[in-house]
């Protein structure tokens, strides 16, 4: 039973979903250019996966 209450309040596609958005958001804004959003997409790809390894990993739901 826990298992599957677990896999509810998995929210993990949501920190790589808002680094994802907001990676390509900061590299268009900041080089205004669109050849750079796929950079600024994989470094956000990249925080996102070192803030849930790093931060989130121990919390207790």
């Amino acid at each position: 039973m826990s298992v599957q209450q677990n896999s509810n309040n998995n929210f993990n596609w949501l920190y790589y979903a808002l680094g994802l958005v907001f990676g390509i958001i900061t590299a268009v804004v900041i080089t205004q250019s669109y050849i750079y959003a796929i950079l600024g997409a994989i470094f956000g790809l990249l925080t996102a996966g070192l803030f849930l390894n790093a931060l989130v990993k121990g919390r207790k739901y």
